[in-house]
């Protein structure tokens, strides 16, 4: 059933859609804008499970593979009553976007969740601003870390984000009044960005094999861009956030090219916020996507 839609029934314009009319289709640049009525649904097993797979093999990229999606897409749907779905078109369709929080302590010992803290450990050491996870992610009396997962289909507007954040906070605080085991100290949110680089791609022009050179005048090739622009404001509450590569390599940046000269490199990143400081992280998201 549809979540609480009386707190968010709201209309989120600007979809995105590939397709254009006849009129339209003589112009690169037209783009249709659909409004669409997004709803949002506790995770359905019946319903849910190739949505969110698909999903989490979107979020986790070309590292994808090294993980049992479907072992962690039960895991998630095991605890229905905690996080959320987005759909358009009713409750028996596939999510478009999707957000959840595991209790690495709790499910250390499932498979599932051991690779993902093995690899989480793993990545954070080759970044310095996040080696000191490292120790965190071994889990103490004093430290319990709820992993939030979270991932959205490209051209679902950032919109949708905010009521997930805010229902996920209730259904928490209910959880813990239930004794549930969701009492974090950290609250560890795994997403992705990515890098420009210089394509590789053979000039259609002359079939010639050579390396194109680097575009004159384009700076910021190593600057960082956010596919979740959430993940900016979440920064500022963070006790510690960074980037790492993934371990496996994509086998061709340019076949993420949006026509233009740069390629794309994906990386991961992690944000780790305090317990104390997520409520107002959460608002602050809110805030900035006018939803306060």
């Amino acid at each position: 059933m549809a979540k609480r839609k009386e707190l968010e029934d709201e209309q989120v314009e600007g979809f995105d859609s590939e397709e254009s009319s006849s009129e339209e289709s003589s112009s690169d640049d037209d783009v249709n804008m659909l409004d669409v009525e997004f709803e949002w649904f506790d995770p359905q097993p019946e319903y849910d499970f190739h949505g969110i797979k698909t999903l989490l093999r979107q979020l986790f990229d070309t590292d994808a593979q090294t993980f049992d999606l479907s072992a962690l897409t039960d895991l998630i749907l095991a605890q229905p009553l905690l996080g959320s779905t987005v759909k358009v078109e009713g409750n028996e369709t596939d999510a478009y976007a999707f957000l959840t929080v595991l209790n690495l302590s709790e499910h250390s010992a499932k498979p599932a969740v051991s690779e993902l803290i093995d690899y989480l450990h793993d990545r954070c050491r080759f970044n310095g601003r996040t080696t000191r996870l490292q120790d965190l992610l071994r889990g103490s009396d004093d430290v319990r870390i709820g992993l939030i997962l979270t991932e959205r289909l490209i051209n679902v507007p950032s919109e949708v984000v905010p009521p997930m954040y805010k229902m996920l906070l209730e259904e928490i605080s209910w959880a813990l009044e239930e004794k549930e085991p969701y009492s974090f100290t950290h609250y560890l949110i795994l997403s992705k960005t990515y890098k420009e680089v210089t394509s590789m791609l053979e000039d259609e022009t002359t079939r010639t094999h050579k390396k194109q050179k680097k575009v004159p005048g384009k700076k910021g090739a190593e600057e960082v861009f956010y596919f979740h622009p959430e993940d900016e404001v979440l920064h500022e509450y963070a006790d510690l956030y960074g980037g790492f590569e993934y371990k496996k390599e994509a086998s061709q940046s340019d076949s993420k090219r949006a026509f233009q000269e740069l390629g794309i490199k994906p990386q991961g990143h992690m944000i780790l916020i305090k317990t104390t400081r997520f409520g107002d992280a959460v608002k602050a998201v809110q805030r900035y996507f006018g939803q306060s």
